[in-house]
């Protein structure tokens, strides 16, 4: 099975490196890059893994920190969920304890007639 494509972020490591410890320290230098962001997105983008990036801001921010795509974008491959085969149930035969459910199991309705009166 072919493995998936994933990344680590290291935004808050590369600031670190650079003296800046506080995400609202990226915000003036984004304004001078024509960026305007608030600071929950701010701390969002430091503190979280973006899964959307506008372009310019990536471009901005290694500008702002002098620093290559590596360094904030590290590539990485993940094992492929592998799915578990069904599996199929004898005809009649009740499901195992695997399933999850064990001994739980409903009781057969019985409807009787009603006697009118």
């Amino acid at each position: 099975m072919a493995a998936k494509l994933d990344y680590r972020w290291h935004l808050r490591k590369v600031m670190a490196d650079r003296g800046m410890f506080s995400t609202t320290d990226l915000i003036p230098p984004l304004a001078d890059r024509g960026i305007t962001l608030s600071t929950s997105q701010v701390y969002r983008l430091a503190v979280e893994r973006p899964e959307r990036l506008s372009l310019k801001i990536l471009m901005a921010l290694l500008d702002i920190l002098d620093c290559r795509m590596d360094d904030l974008i590290e590539p990485i491959a993940t094992a492929g969920t592998v799915k578990k085969p069904k599996k199929a149930a004898a005809a009649g035969a009740a499901p195992q304890a695997a399933d999850g459910l064990g001994d739980l199991r409903p009781k057969r309705a019985r409807i009787r007639g009603v006697d009118l009166p």
